[in-house]
């Protein structure tokens, strides 16, 4: 069987899932539970000075489909409102009933090197594995100069990130911000401060929903609401290219990377490790279905690898980013176009009113006997867009299928309509 024990920047755990500092490792009651279910590691839920913060009620909102499936979750809550000594000693208990399992304290501190010092050497105590600095966080904590508003500049990161390693022989990953512009220029300015590794992304800035009876958004806290930070599957395609730029720039494709956003499904899991992660860490999807989901999570990943043949994650992780590139090098003469199978098509005719209203007129309706409808793809007409694969209900039904064009491989910078070619 695959392998699936991880060793992140020389800190080990059994498999490659951890959880996110969130609420599920709020306190160690969780953190026992989770380790009990077969996580991997946790990541503390971020720490601050004393005297700690003081949350509102009520703290999440949801964005979800008609269906009632949850896309994404908004949360407004802030770092631990637990007496500081009491979680840290609650972690040096952990880490000695559960040596083999990673244990990471997260922290957000105000920007002051002598406040990281002696939270530092507070931490240091406790015999984690590692610490996590919070600068992603976009919601309460920026208005005290901490979180999103060190993460999102890249001056500020640096600063920090290079006086933590100075007062710290632990690894440090630096948490990224998605609420910026260009997330290389984070990366590189944890990687200048020293650090070990990173960790991405932390919660985008949101508000799901507004109530129409009340004009006020949710979560709602005595008929005020706040943007807050939203996280769930929905954010997982953000949170792929963002880990796929840090891994395919020379200057930050060194940098060991924890991926993070909307994690639900081992598969979700590959794909960030073919991207270059590390390992992977969890949070709505615990918060969702339990933190039993471990179990489909590493029989899931464990089953592929055997069938692909991959013995452990190390040995097909980063190989989606060689493939990743610019538009600009994409193709020109590349052609696929669609087909639909009449087998399995169940004639809802979805695929038609899209290509017809909004694409390429490419799909034709030919009406039978007793009102059978047939659905055909106008080849000469399809460029391929997939919109309606995407649109067909049916699994399988429309496939995508290569055709050749007689033309050799150019790209937009060779191409003679480009006016800055040569």
């Amino acid at each position: 069987m695959a392998d699936l024990t991880n060793n992140f920047i020389g800190i080990k755990s059994p498999n490659p899932f951890w959880l996110a500092s969130a609420p599920p490792t709020d306190k160690a009651y969780n953190v026992y539970r989770a380790f009990d279910a077969g996580w991997g590691g946790v990541v503390w839920k971020t720490l601050g000075e004393d005297p700690h913060v003081v949350n509102v009620s009520s703290r999440y909102s949801a964005h979800k489909l008609q269906s009632g499936s949850i896309l994404g979750i908004n949360n407004i809550e802030l770092v631990s409102d637990r007496p500081l000594q009491i979680n840290l000693d609650e972690i040096k208990q952990t880490k000695k009933d559960w040596p083999d399992r990673a244990v990471i304290v997260s922290l957000m501190v105000p920007c002051e090197e002598q406040n990281w010092q002696q939270m530092l050497q507070r931490v240091a105590e406790t015999n984690c594995d590692g610490i996590e600095l919070n600068f992603g966080c976009p919601h309460g904590m920026p208005e005290r100069g901490m979180g999103a508003a060190v993460g999102q500049v890249p001056e500020y990161v640096e600063m920090v990130t290079a006086w933590c390693k100075k007062h710290t022989r632990l690894p440090v990953i630096v948490k990224l911000t998605p609420n910026i512009t260009n997330i290389l220029l984070s990366a590189t300015a944890a990687l200048k401060g020293g650090a070990d590794a990173v960790s991405l992304i932390n919660t985008i800035n949101s508000i799901t929903q507004i109530d129409l009876d009340t004009m006020a958004g949710a979560p709602s806290v005595g008929g005020k609401y706040t943007s807050g930070g939203y996280c769930g599957s929905a954010v997982k395609p953000i949170a792929l290219n963002m880990v796929g730029q840090i891994a395919r720039n020379s200057e930050t494709s060194s940098l060991p990377m924890s991926g993070i956003g909307g994690v639900t499904t081992w598969k979700d899991a590959a794909e960030f490790i073919a991207l270059g992660a590390g390992n992977v860490q969890v949070c709505t999807a615990a918060m969702l279905y339990g933190f039993k989901i471990i179990n489909e999570l590493c029989d899931g990943l464990s089953n592929w690898m055997d069938s692909k043949g991959y013995r452990n994650t190390e040995a097909f992780r980063g190989l989606a980013v060689p493939n990743l590139t610019d538009w600009q090098y994409l193709d020109l003469n590349y052609k696929i176009v669609a087909s639909i199978d009449q087998n399995t098509c169940i004639e809802c005719g979805r695929c038609y009113s899209a290509c017809e209203d909004t694409a390429h007129q490419a799909i034709a309706m030919k009406m039978g006997d007793k009102g059978k409808r047939t659905l055909e793809v106008i080849e000469s007409e399809c460029v391929g867009c997939n919109l309606c694969q995407i649109t067909c209900p049916v699994p399988n039904c429309i496939t995508m299928e290569k055709r050749e064009t007689g033309k050799s491989y150019m790209n937009w910078t060779q191409h003679p309509n480009n006016p800055f070619k040569g």
